[in-house]
């Protein structure tokens, strides 16, 4: 299974995209601003001075990812988890309404605009549905996260 975000509208304190299965859409996404990342003494981790990550405050750089299924301690189930992100760890995709919620993850549901989104769990529901069913279908699920 194919997953695709199209990050559509980059603001300083959070970006917004398109969030879909193949090529069907399901619904928004929000994430932190997008920044310049650079490893500069190639440690992996874009957390040294002049690399660019802020500690919660940073999307994830653009890229294909797997995806697997994984607990969550916050969530207390299983929940869908980007693997092997550079410079990042415990990647979820999972609703949320608005960017301090974020974290880094992808945030799911509906725009509502100014950084905000409704409806997050019940999106974040059926995404999670779907990709425990791949997953159980024998398939492999990825992500593929496209800046515009």
């Amino acid at each position: 299974m194919n997953l695709y975000v199209y990050r559509k509208i980059r603001k300083p304190t959070y970006t917004i995209g398109k969030f879909y299965i193949e090529v069907q859409f399901q619904c928004n996404t929000l994430e932190d601003p997008v920044r310049d990342l650079v490893d500069l003494n190639d440690d992996g981790d874009f957390g040294d001075p002049d690399e660019g990550k802020i500690y919660g405050e940073t999307a994830i750089p653009a890229g294909k990812y797997q995806v697997k299924m994984q607990h969550s301690p916050t969530f207390n189930k299983l929940m869908p988890y980007l693997q092997d992100v550079p410079g990042f760890t415990g990647i979820m995709i999972h609703g949320i309404s608005n960017t301090s919620q974020t974290k880094g993850c992808i945030g799911v549901g509906e725009n509502v605009g100014n950084g905000r989104l409704v409806n997050g769990p019940a999106w974040s529901g059926v995404i999670r549905e779907k990709i425990t069913k791949a997953i159980h279908d024998g398939e492999e699920v990825w992500i593929e996260i496209f800046n515009e």
